[in-house]
Order: C-alpha cells, then structure tokens, then sequence
C-alpha cells in the first residue's frame, strides 16, 4: 500500500525520497525494520492477552530437565510471526505480483490451519489437536496452489536466450533485446514457460522436471502436473511438519528460521537481478524480486519473535507459527526454483525429522525381530537426544543455529561451485 502511495505522491508532486519505495533494497530494509518493531513491541502486548486468556501450553511428562517450568507458558504465539509477515508485505511489496499472492496466499492458509490446531489444544482440551487428515488435506491443498501457479500462470516465467528456447520448444511468452555494453554486442532473449529448475554443484544447474515425462512419449509434457504437482506437494508438506517437529526448545525453530529465511533474502535477490543472475549463470525469473521484501519481513519476523522465544521462553509459536513457517518457507523456495536446495539449506530441519524417521522405524523392526522395541537416540527429535545427554537447551538451541548458520553459507556458496 505504501509502494502505491509514494508511486502516486513521486508522480504527482515529485516529492523528495519519494522514489526510495520504488527500490527493492529500500523496501526490504524497511519490511525488517517494520516486522521488527510489529513483533517486539506489539508482541508484548499479544503475550499479556495469551496469559489473560490462559492460553497455555500443557506440557507432557517426557522425562527432561526443566519441562516442568514450562507448564502455562503462553502458546499460540505464531501470531505474532503472520503478523510480522503480513502488515509489512501488505504496505511495501506491489500486491498485483503473483509471487506476492501467493506467499500471502500460503502464509494465512497454513496459519489458519495451524491455529485450528492449537485452539483444539487450548480451548477444547484435546491434546491430539486438529486430525492429522485434516493437516495434511491443508496442505496438499497449498501444494495444488502453488503447483498450478507454477506451470500455468502467465507471470511465472523465467527469461533464457531466444536459441536456447527455441531449441528446447519452449513456450515463449515474450521476447527482449538487451544490450551488452561490456562486450558492445546485444542479444534477444526470451521469456518461457518452463519447468526448469536449478540442480546444486551441476556444471549444467538445470533440471526440467519435463524430463520425467519422456517415457510417456508425445502427450508427455500434457501430462507433466502428474508429476509435478506431487513433488510440490510433498516438499510442502515435508518441510512444514519437519519445522514443526524442530519446535521443541526455546528458541530453536524460530532461530533456524530466521536463518534460512535470511538465505532466501539472498537467494530471492540473486534471481529477480537480472545482472546478478547473468554473472551466477543461473535463472533470471522476472517478478521475483517482490520475494526479497517478503523473505526480509519473514526474517525480521523470526528474529523479534525470537525476543520473546530464547530460553527462558515467554511464549511458544504453537502449530500456528511452526507449520506456517515450515511452509512459507517451502514455497519459497520452490517459487525461486531452488527447492533442490531445500535439504542442504534447511538441513537441521532435515536432521530432526531424520532422527524420528529412524527412531521409529528402527523401533518397530527391532520389536518385531527380538520381540522388544530399541532404539537409536535416547529420544527423538535429535534435540531432546542431547537433552538427555546433559545438554542445556540454551546450548543445544545455540549449536544448532550454529550448524544452520554453516549450512547456510553452504547454500550461497552452491551459486558458484559447480
């Protein structure tokens, strides 16, 4: 709403510093900035309304040190994140992206359902929550959305030399000429509809997912949402339960998160610069560069949540914040074409979901050959295996952002190393 403003009083009065929203740095500094002072200070105020309303988290008798403290701390505190997603995006990002739609789209739909979770906790008593069915239909549903968007709506495009797409038999929406002042030569290129998608550490960086489809024959690329739309919904629904299953100490989910998303502002910014990206050798995908104001509020969001979360926590993100964040982040990643980097940028992530998947399989295939169930860690998720060790949650929280810190950089450095 903001970008709209300043777009009118620049055109109208041509009012000093009214250009500044028409820059992307400008804007995602500012949605930071805003999503920053929306949580810490405004957050606050939600938390005294939570514990007014005795909204607190009923802790299970896990056997952990200080779990006991916890009982009645405030919960459903991923409001607070939406919050700090949502107004910043609303004032300073051009509402008529697609790009923006969606991940506004995404960001209520996953926190509707994820409030539907915790009010079921809270309020009703049930501490089974919202039926696993009815989680997973939520996000199969985001998935489908964002699947379709993908492959059929006009503004998702990627831009590639007019001799590749022709080549390739692309679908071209429009055609450019671009001068290249450096090597006083121009070239026309092209902006397609594709599936593409960029492969890490591959001279080539490419993946078009239309390759799947060529067993099919002619009616392959007809037919390639079969494929498609199945991948991205998986991705969604992976990685919004596996930050969900991270949310286990103060602190922790919404540290690993603001560190990713932190990587998206990168990645976001890399591809929507159509210099940026020319040097990287990687997709220019117009329109995109909306996302960098969204990543930066996403950012600014886990880091004043984070305020209130560290340990000792004042709050808990609840469901509402967890698979919200899970998701946004998965559809981010996808809408940059960079969701095969998704287990190397969201690794801790990766891990904790990890540790459960081989803690239950390992569980049950024991108990069925000894006829008694053991185990890998002491207990899963990987974080309360150290909890069990000794480990105080400040630390284990700490070391952990460490690794996503490491593993972030990691995920940069992918841009070049090939």
């Amino acid at each position: 709403m903001l970008y709209y403003l300043f777009q009118w009083i620049d055109k109208a009065f041509h009012f000093p510093g009214s250009r500044l929203m028409g820059y992307i740095s400008f804007r995602a500094s500012m949605a930071i900035i805003f999503s920053l002072i929306i949580t810490m200070i405004f957050g606050g105020s939600i938390i005294r309304t939570l514990k007014r309303l005795q909204v607190g988290e009923t802790i299970r008798d896990l056997g952990l040190a200080g779990e006991k403290a916890k009982a009645g701390t405030p919960t459903m505190g991923g409001m607070i994140i939406i919050l700090g997603i949502i107004i910043p995006t609303l004032l300073l990002t051009r509402l008529d992206n697609v790009y923006i739609q969606i991940m506004l789209f995404s960001t209520c739909w996953m926190g509707a359902i994820g409030f539907a979770d915790d009010y079921i906790k809270v309020f009703l008593k049930n501490k089974q929550g919202l039926k696993a069915i009815f989680k997973v239909a939520g996000q199969v549903i985001l998935g489908l959305v964002v699947g379709f968007v993908m492959l059929y709506h006009e503004q998702v495009v990627v831009r590639l030399p007019k001799e590749e797409a022709l080549a390739n038999h692309f679908k071209i929406m429009q055609t450019i000429v671009l001068n290249d002042i450096a090597h006083n030569r121009s070239a026309e290129y092209a902006y397609v509809k594709t599936s593409m998608t960029n492969v890490p550490f591959l001279k080539g960086n490419n993946f078009d997912y239309e390759w799947l489809t060529h067993f099919i024959g002619d009616n392959g690329p007809s037919l390639l949402w079969l494929f498609f739309i199945p991948i991205v919904i998986f991705i969604v629904i992976a990685v919004s339960n596996a930050a969900n299953l991270t949310d286990g100490l103060d602190g922790l989910a919404t540290g690993v998160s603001a560190i990713i998303a932190a990587t998206l502002v990168i990645l976001a910014y890399v591809s929507g610069n159509s210099i940026v990206a020319d040097y990287l050798n990687i997709y220019y995908l117009p329109y995109t560069s909306e996302l960098v104001v969204f990543a930066s509020a996403l950012f600014g969001s886990c880091v004043g949540f984070l305020w209130y979360n560290t340990f000792p926590a004042k709050v808990f993100m609840g469901d509402t914040g967890s698979l919200t964040l899970g998701a946004v982040i998965a559809v981010l990643a996808i809408l940059l074409r960079k969701e095969l980097l998704i287990p190397l940028m969201c690794g801790v992530f990766f891990i904790e979901t990890l540790s459960v998947t081989l803690q239950v399989t390992y569980f049950k295939y024991t108990k069925k050959k000894y006829g008694e169930g053991r185990r890998i860690f002491l207990m899963s998720p990987l974080h309360h295996h150290y909890q069990k060790l000794g480990y105080h949650e400040a630390t284990i929280a700490t070391r952990f952002w460490i690794v996503s810190l490491f593993l972030a950089i990691l995920t940069i450095v992918t841009l070049k190393l090939r």
